[in-house]
């Protein structure tokens, strides 16, 4: 099957967790991820077209020690195979010049290079 979407997804490799940095609850996980969005993975849905300011580092890349820190708006929901969990579109709508850099930086680096 081709994959047309407008940016590449990057699945990601280990866990990468997903907190709301309002309020630093969790919301998930990372299951891919590339420059205009991400799907998260979560125990429960997200408000429908909500907006969130969300954190999360990146494995194997400059932000170890750097959290990113993205404007996301939901544009999806769908329950997962999984019981009890949710895969969530989430597409990129607010991030600073520097962390845009680092997600670009990481997503162009090869997958054994992000472990």
């Amino acid at each position: 099957m081709n994959d047309n979407r407008r940016a590449p997804r990057k699945p990601i490799s280990g866990v990468v967790l997903v907190e709301n940095s309002l309020n630093g609850a969790a919301l998930g996980r990372i299951g891919n991820l590339s420059n205009t969005g991400l799907m998260l993975i979560a125990p429960r849905r997200l408000r429908e077209n909500a907006l969130f300011q969300i954190s999360f580092t990146l494995p194997g890349s400059d932000s170890r020690t750097h959290a990113l820190e993205i404007g996301v708006h939901e544009q999806w929901t769908s329950t997962a195979v999984t019981p009890g969990q949710f895969w969530i579109g989430l597409r990129i709508i607010d991030i600073s010049d520097a962390d845009q850099g680092v997600l670009d930086h990481w997503l162009k680096q090869p997958e054994y290079a992000l472990r």
